[in-house]
């Protein structure tokens, strides 16, 4: 098994845990405030952490002696590749923020996660080829996510909001391939920091436009706030770029798309939510394919 390919894998599954686990404290800070408040104020303060987490990092000696005598490493790559990822992370995410308040969770979930087939389609038309076990993988995480979502909840009709969590789907699948396109070249923190920025901006200009933010609004969603901007903004989407280095696409989308599986566990735990044996057999099916995506393929001797 390949060190390097595992380690990354792993910090994907690292990511889809806080991605999961914050879907509570989203919950919450909708209840205050519009979507484009929220995204807006938790992107910010992902700035500012990865702003703090840089400085520290270059007192350290930590950054790459490719950015000296500078801070910033492949300016020119860093500022397209930023505004290219800042601004699909910002549509995927508006889109999932609206079209979750029109449809039931669990098929929000189940939509949104539909990157887990795209992303291999869309590589297809890019050149890639994955084999015959990362096709067995994806159509066995998408039994798994339709068995912990949706089996004996939903029909799969669609109205006006779900297909706006279709889109989402779309536009994850961009904002993946673009980070797969990009961070080989970049160190992950910059391209985090520069992609969130976009966020940041874009996001406040919709705030004021679209919604009426207040002082209030942030007092009561502070908590949401600080742990969707440190830890699912600022860490989570560094781990994403971090580990999606060198790493098949396919197999980074079957570890990201586990959101749906540690939300349902943390409510499970949490919460005191109850999970059926349809959805555990799910879980199952989801974790299960990571396990087999990671296995070393048998090759025939001549």
């Amino acid at each position: 098994m390949d060190k390097k390919q595992l380690r990354n894998t792993l910090m994907l599954m690292a990511c889809a845990f806080i991605w999961g686990t914050a879907f509570v404290a989203q919950s919450v800070g909708s209840d205050y405030m519009g979507p484009y408040t929220f995204l807006a104020s938790r992107s910010w303060l992902a700035c500012a952490f990865l702003l703090g987490l840089m400085a520290v990092l270059r007192k350290m000696g930590k950054t790459n002696p490719a950015a000296e005598p500078g801070f910033w490493q492949n300016k020119k790559v860093l500022l397209r590749g930023g505004i290219f990822c800042g601004v699909a992370l910002f549509a995927a995410s508006a889109a999932q923020q609206m079209g979750i308040g029109t449809t039931s969770t669990a098929k929000a979930g189940f939509m949104t996660a539909l990157y887990v087939v795209l992303v291999p389609v869309a590589g297809v038309f890019l050149g890639s080829r994955p084999g015959v076990k990362l096709w067995c993988c994806v159509a066995a995480s998408v039994v798994g996510l339709y068995l912990l979502c949706l089996a004996g909840r939903d029909t799969l009709s669609l109205t006006g909001g779900e297909w706006q969590l279709l889109v989402c789907a779309i536009l994850f699948t961009a904002q993946i391939m673009l980070v797969n396109h990009f961070s080989p070249q970049l160190d992950g923190i910059q391209l985090s920091f520069v992609q969130f920025f976009v966020v940041s901006v874009l996001s406040t200009i919709f705030a004021f436009v679209f919604e009426a933010p207040s002082p209030d609004q942030f007092r009561a969603a502070a908590v949401s706030i600080a742990y969707c901007g440190i830890m699912s903004s600022g860490v989570a989407y560094t781990l994403q770029i971090v580990g999606q280095k060198e790493l098949d696409p396919t197999i980074a989308s079957l570890a990201m798309c586990l959101e749906s599986v540690f939300s349902a566990l943390a409510g499970w735990l949490i919460l005191d939510e109850t999970l059926s044996a349809t959805e555990l057999c799910g879980c199952a099916l989801m974790f299960g394919a990571i396990v087999v995506s990671q296995l070393p393929e048998k090759r025939l001797k001549d």
